[in-house]
């Protein structure tokens, strides 16, 4: 495994945002020194029914940072998300701040490029993104070192993002009783999942370890905060005892049994684009659906 900077004496303070239309968990990831932060994994409102975008979810982060007198540094994706929309460029509009995404957003580009039929204007290189990281690249957050740890499976290009004590796992991983996210989208794969988990589970057994989202099983309280000590005791799908093998038998039967995240369409088109909504010949929003003639 490659030698991560691992500094658990900088104590980031993170403050959680919780959307129940999505199930995300929103972070700002704050550099009490400095006065520095970072925003993760944010979230545009839409009614898909009637194509109604707004900002309720991201202006209460705006308000957070404001009020506090922030200067928002990153805006990290961990991934390309298809459960949710971001509000990356609306963020960095008001506030400033550079949008990172792991550099394997090309593979991700390229595969829903073909789905949704986006033509030679669709630039398949990442540009959309200020900064395209690589795994184990190191990054600043104010007086913080973070760092990028590539975790593909979920999808190719999924990172968890380490600041300090606190790491920002994702869909890599869930609450221990959550287990993992499925591995079944174009370019994902159980066995990469696993492996990846396996990286993330090599920091200190103190780090702590925060959700991207969290669906309540068995009917508890919506959480996000973890450690790895926590999930390599406890996680129901890679806790003591669970080997490779029994994973991808385990991830593939449960990936078969689910249906598509209802926002999927949407928010593959908007998040390949670093949120921004596609637009027709003629400068207005629209969104493509793809039709699969059974």
């Amino acid at each position: 495994m490659q030698n991560y900077p691992v500094n658990l004496t900088k104590k980031p303070q993170v403050e959680a945002f919780f959307d129940p239309k999505t199930n995300t968990i929103r972070y700002v990831v704050v550099d009490l020194d400095s006065k520095a932060c970072a925003v993760v994994d944010s979230v545009m409102d839409i009614d898909y029914a009637s194509g109604a975008i707004t900002h309720e979810s991201a202006d209460k982060i705006l308000e957070f940072i404001i009020s506090k007198g922030l200067q928002l540094q990153w805006i990290i994706e961990t991934h390309v998300h298809a459960d949710h929309l971001s509000a990356a460029p609306y963020l960095q509009d008001k506030l400033g701040g550079k949008i990172g995404i792991s550099a394997r957003i090309m593979e991700v580009q390229e595969t829903f490029g073909k789905i949704f039929n986006e033509g030679t204007d669709f630039q398949r290189d990442g540009s959309q993104f200020d900064t395209l990281f690589q795994d184990g690249e190191s990054y600043q957050i104010g007086s913080i070192e973070a760092f990028a740890i590539a975790t593909p499976g979920h999808t190719p290009a999924c990172m968890v993002h380490a600041v300090g004590n606190s790491a920002f796992v994702g869909d890599t991983l869930f609450m221990p009783d959550g287990g993992s996210a499925r591995a079944d989208f174009p370019g994902g794969d159980a066995g990469e999942l696993f492996d990846s988990i396996q990286k993330v589970l090599t920091l200190p057994d103190e780090m702590r370890l925060f959700m991207c989202h969290d669906y309540g099983p068995n009917g508890r309280e919506i959480q996000w905060e973890t450690t790895v000590a926590d999930e390599k005791a406890y996680n129901i799908h890679v806790g003591v005892g669970v080997d490779r093998e029994a994973f991808v038998k385990l991830r593939s039967e449960r990936d078969a049994t689910l249906g598509k995240p209802k926002l999927i369409i949407p928010s593959l088109q908007v998040n390949m684009r670093a949120g921004e909504v596609p637009e027709d010949s003629e400068g207005r929003p629209v969104l493509k659906v793809p039709i699969n003639r059974l």
